[in-house]
């Protein structure tokens, strides 16, 4: 609860204490010491011009006295016109000094010697003459002059009007010296000291406030410029990265007119200047092949507010065609009214052409190349398993020699067998090939369901069985029949693994041992294919699931480096991670995870 104790000393907080801000800055004061110097001329002439105007009173009461001046001293009514010229030239030689470098250096200083020269010259003459003088016109006039005139630093306000009221008080009273006033001979007046108590204080309050606020405006204007400078410093970044941007940017109206537009857009369009596309009157619509693509534009940016990889082809200046891909969003204000959409768009003729050609050229490895090796690997399978052929011993194997009209060709049954087999790794690099295209271009398709992962794994071990034991391999599978069911799909799950194991098998000698693994933690089934194999350096395993990459230990140099990159594809389209952990000489392990059903 407030209490009047509190309430004072949070208006005094409030009222007297420094701003937040540091008050010692450099640039404030350099400011404020302009300021000072600026208006010290100014008050130097009005001082100036009030001396000169009693000067002419003081002439003129030589030769006609004034009534109001008669109960003054003698001595002050025929040596005041001394003590203004005194004064008077004291404010020249201010004038001198205000140009000078220390004027300009030290304007504080000047302040307070133009001050005194006023204030104690009418006290000096008054202690010399033998009285003490409360000059309380004088003072007023000078101080409120200085308070009105130059309002900052009411440290040397207070400096002035301390230094004249103790000599005033402390000499005189040092002196014995009394008033030439016969009502109030005293010095100690209490009316009088109230009154130069209150008047001071009056004006250096003024001069405080007035020059707190000019500190906050100063901070305030050096925040609004140094505001100023970042936003031209970001408008110009900003300017750059839309001048320069290989996109195209734009603004376009709900009415189908482009608002702004970049040179990058202005490119695409075949223009070569941007204020041309925006200059240009022809509807957005129009400019698409297909005009029913920009209805479809519309449609989706009410539906979901935004596109993204809206493909169309669209007319550029010359008539020419390309395709283009926008990725946009609509503004709307505070009312949801919508205002304009905003987006990029992107040259994709290349991409396009690239696609084109990759397919073109797929579609040549599945009929040109596949089909011709499908063809021959069912003629060798036949003409091995043909009752029609006469077969001798031979050794070890037997020799084939083809019945037909032309002369008969002996053929080994282990050359026939050795040529099935490199048909088969032929079929398989290009069946590889034609998946590791289709998962690259649309993405692994999933036929999830919930999978016991011990299912899957043995098997992987059943169909590499064979493979297992030409190698003299030995795995031993650890994975547990209570591990919790994954959401996954068993048949790419298998892949995974026989990509695993036959990698392993491939990149080392015979006699390898294999670990197969799996483990729960945290909502992921954590699986590792171990091996004791040579294993393989950190810059081999950084590249290791690139596409294309093949390690340089495999020892069947007939492969295209698909296996691990398909792997990876299969495991990123579960929602998990792959890896290798691996040192030369210190074996390898695999790692993957998958997200349990």
């Amino acid at each position: 609860m407030a209490t009047p104790f509190t309430i004072v000393q949070r208006w005094y907080r409030q009222t007297f204490s420094a701003p937040t801000r540091d008050q010692t800055t450099t640039l404030y004061r350099d400011w404020r010491n302009r300021f000072l110097w600026q208006r010290l001329r100014l008050w130097l002439w009005l001082a100036l011009i009030c001396l000169f105007s009693f000067i002419l009173r003081d002439i003129y009461g030589l030769f006609f006295p004034f009534a109001e001046l008669q109960y003054l001293p003698e001595v002050l009514k025929t040596q005041r016109l001394v003590i203004n010229i005194s004064m008077l030239l004291s404010i020249l030689i201010c004038f001198a000094l205000h140009k000078t470098k220390l004027g300009r250096d030290r304007p504080d200083l000047l302040f307070l010697g133009s001050s005194w020269s006023i204030s104690l010259a009418s006290q000096l003459f008054a202690t010399l003459t033998g009285f003490a003088l409360p000059d309380t016109i004088g003072w007023s006039l000078l101080f409120l002059s200085q308070a009105v005139l130059v309002p900052v630093c009411w440290i040397l306000h207070l400096l002035t009007q301390v230094s004249v009221l103790i000599y005033y008080f402390g000499v005189n009273t040092a002196l014995g010296l009394k008033t030439p006033i016969p009502d109030h001979p005293g010095i100690y007046n209490v009316t009088f000291i109230l009154y130069i108590f209150w008047f001071c204080a009056i004006c250096d309050i003024g001069v405080y406030l007035y020059d707190r606020l000019q500190r906050s405006e100063f901070y305030a204007r050096q925040e609004l410029e140094s505001a100023y400078q970042k936003l031209k410093v970001a408008e110009a970044k900003y300017r750059s990265i839309f001048e320069n941007a290989v996109e195209g940017i734009f603004q376009s109206s709900p009415d189908g007119r482009y608002i702004t537009a970049n040179p990058a857009l202005a490119r695409i369009y075949g223009y070569s200047l941007a204020e041309e596309v925006t200059a240009n009157s022809t509807v957005i619509e129009q400019l698409y092949v297909d005009p029913n693509r920009r209805a479809e534009f519309v449609r989706l940016m009410e539906k979901y507010g935004s596109v993204s990889e809206f493909e169309s082809q669209i007319y550029r200046r010359d008539g020419s065609i390309v395709w283009i891909s926008e990725k946009a969003y609509a503004v709307r204000d505070e009312h949801l009214k919508l205002l304009y959409y905003e987006g990029l768009i992107e040259d994709i003729t290349q991409r396009k052409q690239a696609e084109e050609e990759l397919r073109v050229f797929f579609h040549a490895v599945s009929h040109d190349l596949r089909n011709p090796v499908l063809g021959t690997l069912m003629v060798l399978k036949n003409l091995l398993n043909s009752e029609g052929l006469r077969t001798e011993d031979w050794g070890q194997g037997g020799i084939i020699e083809e019945v037909s009209s032309q002369s008969p060709i002996p053929v080994s049954r282990s050359i026939l067998e050795r040529m099935i087999q490199s048909s088969d790794r032929q079929l398989n690099l290009i069946n590889s090939l034609m998946e590791a295209h289709i998962s690259e271009v649309q993405g692994v398709v999933l036929q999830r369901q919930a999978v016991q992962l011990l299912t899957v794994v043995e098997a992987a071990i059943v169909d590499l069985e064979p493979l297992l034991e030409q190698n003299q391999a030995k795995l031993t599978n650890l994975v547990s029949a209570d591990l919790p069911l994954v959401n996954a799909d068993p048949t790419q799950l298998w892949r995974v693994f026989s990509n695993l194991i036959v990698n392993a098998l491939k990149h080392n000698a015979p006699g390898l041992l294999l670990t197969i693994n799996a483990t729960h933690a945290d909502k992921m089934i954590y699986c590792t294919v171990s091996d004791n194999g040579v294993g393989i350096t950190q810059q081999q395993s950084d590249r290791l699931f690139d596409l294309y990459f093949r390690g340089a230990s495999i020892r069947n140099s007939v492969s295209l480096g698909l296996g691990l990159y398909l792997c990876k594809q299969i495991i990123h389209a579960h929602g998990g991670e792959i890896g290798i952990n691996s040192a030369l000489n210190a074996g390898a392990t695999f790692w993957f995870t998958l997200p349990i059903s």
